[in-house]
């Protein structure tokens, strides 16, 4: 009879995934709270704005069981590379809305249920805590961060995803290669002359969805890391991120080259930034319009920053404004390079055709 027991306890052990035995580690999340999670995860989800992207760099993406809203929709327009190299994000189940707003309902009757649930931008949507008690699952809280001003949450971020699914030396690897490049960007444009300089203006910025060419970011990273001069940028003014700007101002500042970013195209043919600038004669009088100066880059603030986007338009804003210092670059084949080493698959051509052939296109609007 005892014989007979255990042989049933082994069978049943056998039969348990590792994770049911492989013991808890403890990471502490950002927002400062130590969390427990299984030594080896087998199924997460990912829950706020850029979070599957930040999985996806780390090449684990593969884990997620279920999806929220965001990942479900077929659109005629997407700037996500990490999406747009990866279709089969829509065939997983839907677990909530896009922008945090989770369904614990849906998440407990996930099959099966992910072990830990990622949160990017806890303070919008579903509270973090609200959803431990409702589900039981650990919630890692993660800053979503930036390039410029929030590059450490960014790889903050990172390490401990990286940590949680085992991918310490991936997220090593890409910390390196942003600030490895954004370090090139820089050394390549350094000691420019003042004189030198063509003045700048990118408009058409996305927020939250699509907006007119009066719509900018004043510390447009692009700009930043090839020391463009940037007609909207005031260091001592402190302000940092999207702006609408009156367009006198555009017209007072007159900048020598206009960039466009392509997000403005959702808004149609008979709105947005580039029907803006055809149509109204105030941009027609502009010295980069009559001079034919006016460029189109990638949307890259598409459910949150795509930030290889940013660093594929500061190459070709390079080699646009400085020739000279770039000139083994080919902007096309370094996006290539760039989206293939985040996302794994090379998709600029995919992504440009959708922006109608326009991205490091001049672009007639006159």
């Amino acid at each position: 009879m005892q014989k007979l027991l255990m042989v049933k306890i082994i069978l049943a052990l056998l039969v348990l995934p590792i994770s049911s035995f492989s013991g808890q580690k403890v990471v502490k999340d950002m927002a400062g709270k130590e969390v427990k999670v299984p030594n080896h995860v087998e199924h997460v989800i990912c829950s706020g704005a850029g979070c599957l992207r930040l999985l996806t760099y780390l090449q684990a993406h593969h884990l997620i069981i279920a999806v929220d809203s965001m990942e479900k929709r077929r659109l005629q327009f997407d700037a996500r590379p990490y999406a747009v190299a990866n279709p089969q994000f829509r065939n997983h189940p839907l677990f909530g809305e896009f922008r945090g707003y989770d369904n614990p309902e849906s998440i407990m009757a996930l099959n099966p249920p992910p072990q830990v649930i990622f949160k990017t931008f806890s303070t919008m949507g579903h509270d973090p805590e609200k959803l431990l008690k409702k589900t039981s699952i650990p919630v890692v809280v993660l800053e979503y961060g930036n390039l410029s001003s929030q590059r450490d949450f960014l790889y903050q971020a990172l390490r401990i995803m990286g940590k949680v699914v085992d991918k310490g030396k991936r997220a090593e690897a890409l910390v390196s290669f942003f600030e490895s490049t954004i370090k090139e960007l820089k050394d390549r444009t350094q000691g420019i002359l003042e004189s030198e300089r063509k003045s700048c203006f990118v408009g058409g910025i996305a927020f939250r969805g699509p907006h007119g060419f009066q719509s900018t970011e004043v510390d447009y990273p692009p700009f930043l890391f090839v020391h463009a001069k940037n007609v909207a940028y005031d260091p001592f003014m402190k302000i940092s991120g999207q702006s609408n700007l009156a367009k006198e101002k555009i017209i007072q500042w007159d900048p020598e080259i206009l960039f466009l970013d392509l997000s403005t195209l959702q808004m149609g043919d008979k709105a947005g930034g580039l029907f803006e600038l055809k149509m109204d004669s105030a941009y027609q009088a502009l010295t980069a319009v009559q001079k034919g100066q006016v460029y189109g880059v990638l949307p890259y603030n598409w459910y949150a920053q795509n930030f290889g986007s940013i660093l594929v338009n500061a190459y070709f804003i390079g080699k646009l404004l400085y020739p000279d210092r770039f000139r083994d670059i080919d902007p096309s084949a370094k996006a290539d390079e760039i989206y293939s080493f985040l996302v794994g698959k090379s998709v600029f051509k995919e992504i440009d055709r959708m922006f109608q052939g326009l991205a490091f296109k001049k672009i007639l609007v006159k």
